[in-house]
């Protein structure tokens, strides 16, 4: 994969899309990103309900949130948590081994040992900042919406992440500031009837960052799919 190409086909942005964590701090123009944001928002949703709501940040905005949900990450980390469950509360097979694989394959790159909690701690803390990315995004939905409306918004989200790639640009999809609701909320004015589902680091990749270079397996299409005839 050449980081910060453009993708040419659908398949190629598919392929090339992935979930980077080093980020170069070069602007990225406000108009590509809500043409991006206009073109996602052609996603399917059930009777064209468009459940996604986005806060789009950059600059100073971008920069107190990062401080806010960072100062209650070294402070008040255990009191944080969802409004909604992402994770089973109990992991099982194959599921553990996918996640616990995919998290050493990184600690392994950034010289991370198992055991090592500060810089595993300091690691995740990086989600905070978007990776450097000089955009972050948060995205909310109303509470009271049902399973349905979640399933139309990953196609969103989904688009986002394409979308950038066509355009040279790479993302990484945040599950880690759905945590720390509390402390977004006050800064994005986040209304009482919305929750965070996730946020969205989106720049032009770093090239130079060994993180960068992770690619992670997928299982197989026999282990997948059944095809029946």
């Amino acid at each position: 994969m050449n980081l910060n190409s453009e993708a040419k086909t659908v398949s190629e942005a598919v392929n090339t899309r992935r979930s980077l964590r080093a980020f170069l701090s070069s602007p990225v123009p406000e108009s590509l990103i809500r043409e991006i944001l206009v073109d996602a928002a052609r996603a399917p949703s059930g009777t064209n309900m468009q459940p996604w709501k986005v806060y789009v940040l950059t600059g100073d905005a971008r920069q107190r949130l990062c401080d806010t949900v960072s100062d209650a990450f070294d402070t008040e980390w255990a009191e944080h948590d969802s409004e909604v469950r992402y994770y089973p509360e109990k992991w099982f097979e194959p599921y553990i081994s996918r996640r616990r694989k995919v998290g050493w394959d990184l600690y392994r790159l950034l010289g991370i040992e198992k055991g090592e909690r500060d810089k595993t701690r300091q690691q995740h803390r990086r989600n905070f900042q978007f990776f450097d990315a000089p955009v972050g995004m948060i995205f909310s939905i109303d509470r009271d919406l049902s399973t349905g409306s979640w399933l139309d918004y990953g196609m969103f989200l989904q688009n986002i992440m394409l979308l950038a790639r066509e355009n040279g640009l790479d993302s990484c999809p945040q599950a880690a500031w759905a945590d720390y609701h509390r402390a977004i909320r006050p800064v994005i004015s986040l209304p009482a009837d919305e929750v965070v589902v996730c946020g969205m680091a989106i720049g032009y990749a770093d090239t130079r960052a060994i993180e960068n270079s992770l690619i992670t397996e997928r299982e197989s299409l026999n282990g997948f799919a059944t095809f029946l005839k």
